[in-house]
This record gives C-alpha cells, sequence and structure tokens, in this order.
C-alpha cells in the first residue's frame, strides 16, 4: 500500500449534520488533505476500512476569519469528503 494512502484521511467529521447523514444515506464524513482528489479518497476508505464504496463527494471548506487583540486573524481552508458506503457495509469508529 502506497504511504499517500495513510496521509490521505486526517479525521472523522463528527457533528450533528454527518450523524444524520450516516443515518440516512449510509455516509460517513472526513476531513481529508487539501490536493486529494475522490479517486484517491475512494482507494484510501478501501483499503483501510476494508468497505465498498460507491460514490465520493468533496467539498473543500473555507477558513474562519476571527478577531483578536492583534487583528484578524484567518483559520486554514480543508477539505471534506462525503463517502457513500455500499448497502450492508458500515465503519464503527468505536472499535477503532
Amino acid at each position: 500500500m502506497s504511504e499517500r494512502l495513510f496521509k490521505i484521511l486526517t479525521a472523522p467529521v463528527i457533528t450533528e449534520k454527518s450523524t444524520l447523514v450516516a443515518g440516512h444515506g449510509n455516509q460517513v464524513v472526513f476531513k481529508v488533505i487539501l490536493d486529494a482528489d475522490k479517486g484517491e479518497v475512494k482507494k484510501a476508505v478501501e483499503s483501510l476500512f476494508k468497505v465498498k464504496v460507491v460514490n465520493v463527494r468533496t467539498i473543500r471548506v473555507k477558513g474562519k476569519r476571527k478577531t483578536n487583540k492583534y487583528g484578524d486573524v484567518c483559520r486554514s481552508d480543508w477539505k471534506k469528503a462525503y463517502v457513500r458506503l455500499e448497502s450492508g457495509h458500515e465503519i464503527d469508529f468505536a472499535s477503532i
């Protein structure tokens, strides 16, 4: 397995929206590196978790602007991937 596959998936995204999507559409949401494409995300999920991926949708999330006593600070942009799994397959993050 390529070393890059281990670096593509940064973390799972656990939010209210991602849990709703997981319950209704058999999807999992991951935070991925900015230069990853859909094919790489699919290969990484299939090889790391031994599941079958139907499709992948990616979104680039803009970093928020925050103000502190030194002026404006901008958080980094990041990329989010919605991964739809085949029926019967699931990823259990509690056991990992």
